[in-house]
């Protein structure tokens, strides 16, 4: 799978941008703030419907302009055109020319992901960040996950809306009680088979990385022990005073340990920084044994953080991703691009929205 032509209007700071893209390593050169970071993100938005910074739509619009639009062929086992538009009062979707309805229809038309210094909170950040990866994960293999998902947070929004009322409609609460346990269940369900799979990825890249300086384990921590509903009874009272839910996989977390001790707590900076790159790293091992062949990896300028042993510990990976013929899109300064990584890489330079080759 590849990325073989990106079309951006009015995205971020590029006011028109077409590009040709085959497969292999494609090095984005550039000062800060010229624009390389933007069209990962608009890959990236491509294969996920959304930005990996964390903003809404409004914020990807081009300065003073109306709406954006990000468009692209994707090669896989057939050929796909995506094209998107975005505006306060027009939102629309279509991949080959036909809206798309229905997010199974669209979700894996384009696998990627994305290494970022964002990553690092996936460690330091709160269980919300390692519920957002555990879901992104499986909305890539199973597209049905993510409609689920967004029932689910629509029961829940619901539920406490009905909680946060002078008068308890109970009958009410029961429906929405019985829709949360429904749909949470299976959210249990997928969760929970997924982290003993993603375990032992993360674990060796981890190894890989640090040169089996400690041992990394990953713990699903579900907020439900045993029986949703009935925990959900048991806790009715409190709810009620407390005027929310109490319980369900919208408090999960993911634990990640390192010698059987919290890497949050008792982790060092580097530690942390070789768990998130592991973490990323077993994503996409697992999307790669899943189906084939290797997602799109975005790196954005973090090979320039990591020291030499680092690097060479996350060489296989993108030497895999070379030798399956995927496709590598790395961000750098002039300062700092790995030289050693990139011999290959077809050079592009990023300069105030406009994107030339130099190779």
């Amino acid at each position: 799978m590849h990325l073989a032509r990106l079309r951006l209007r009015d995205f971020r700071n590029y006011a028109r941008l077409d590009a040709v893209f085959a497969p292999g390593f494609h090095l984005l050169l550039g000062d800060n703030a010229q624009g390389k970071t933007n069209i990962l993100e608009a890959i990236y938005l491509m294969a996920t419907l959304r930005s990996f910074r964390g903003v809404g739509g409004a914020q990807l619009i081009r300065h003073s302009q109306k709406g954006y639009f990000v468009g692209g062929e994707v090669i896989g086992v057939g050929t796909h055109e995506i094209k998107m538009y975005w505006s306060a009062v027009e939102r629309k979707l279509t991949l080959d020319g036909r809206v798309v309805r229905r997010l199974t229809d669209y979700l894996g038309t384009l696998r990627v992901v994305v290494f970022c210094t964002e990553d690092l909170q996936l460690v330091k950040g709160t269980a919300r960040g390692r519920r957002r990866f555990l879901d992104l994960l499986l909305s890539q293999t199973h597209p049905a996950y993510l409609s689920v998902l967004q029932r689910y947070m629509r029961a829940l929004r619901a539920r406490n809306a009905l909680l946060k009322r002078p008068l308890l409609d109970e009958p009410a609460l029961a429906s929405f009680t019985a829709e949360l346990v429904r749909l949470g269940t299976e959210i249990i369900h997928r969760r929970r088979e997924l982290v003993p799979r993603l375990s032992p990825l993360a674990r060796l890249a981890y190894r890989r990385i640090s040169h089996d300086a400690e041992e990394l384990r990953l713990e699903y921590l579900p907020s439900v022990k045993q029986d949703f509903a009935v925990e959900l009874a048991q806790t009715h009272r409190r709810e009620v005073n407390r005027r929310t839910t109490l319980v369900g996989p919208h408090l999960d977390d993911l634990g990640l340990w390192l010698n059987d001790q919290s890497a949050a707590s008792f982790g060092s900076e580097g530690q942390k920084r070789t768990l998130a790159l592991a973490l990323k790293m077993a994503q996409a091992e697992y999307l790669t044994g899943l189906h084939g062949t290797p997602p799109v990896l975005l790196l954005d300028d973090v090979m320039g953080e990591l020291d030499v042993k680092r690097r060479a510990g996350f060489l296989p990976l993108l030497e895999r991703t070379h030798h399956a013929q995927g496709q590598v899109f790395m961000t750098a300064t002039e300062a700092n691009w790995p030289r050693e990584i990139t011999r290959e890489a077809r050079r592009w330079t990023v300069r105030t929205g406009t994107l030339t080759t130099t190779q």
